[in-house]
C-alpha cells in the first residue's frame, strides 16, 4: 500500500515536498514515479525513479522545479517541488512497479498506486 502526503496550499513560487509512504519495502519496486491529474485533464506522469536511486526521467513540464528521490531504508518516496505555479495544481499520485524494462511516465508501467494528495497554487 502507498499512502502520500505533504500536500496542501502554497502560493506561487513557493515549495512543497510530497511524501510516499509503503507498507512494505520500497527496494523490491524496481520503478517509482510521481504522476498528476489535474480536474478535466488526463493523468500525467512527472517523474520516476529506478530502484537505487541512480537514474531518473522528468517531464518537461516539471524539469529544473521538481526532484524525485528515494529512501529505500526509510521505504519512502519523495517529490521536491520549487518555483511551484499555479498550473501545478492537481491532486499528485506515487506509483510503483515491481518490474520495469526501463523508465518511462507512461502510467500502464505502473500497477500500484496511492490514493493521492492535493496541491494546490495560488
Amino acid at each position: 500500500q502507498l499512502v502520500e502526503s505533504g500536500g496542501g496550499s502554497v502560493q506561487a513560487g513557493g515549495s512543497l515536498r510530497l511524501s510516499c509512504a509503503a507498507t512494505e519495502s520500497i527496494g523490491s519496486f524496481r520503478c517509482m514515479a510521481w504522476f498528476r491529474q489535474a480536474p478535466g485533464k488526463e493523468r500525467e506522469g512527472l517523474a520516476t525513479i529506478d530502484r537505487f536511486g541512480s537514474e531518473t526521467l522528468y517531464a518537461d513540464s516539471v524539469k529544473g522545479r521538481f526532484t524525485i528521490s528515494r529512501d529505500n531504508t526509510d521505504n519512502t518516496l519523495y517529490l521536491q517541488m520549487s518555483s511551484l505555479e499555479p498550473e501545478d495544481t492537481a491532486r499528485y499520485y506515487c506509483a510503483a512497479a515491481f518490474s520495469c524494462r526501463f523508465l518511462s511516465l507512461s502510467a500502464s508501467n505502473f500497477a500500484h498506486w496511492g490514493q493521492g494528495t492535493q496541491v494546490t497554487v495560488s
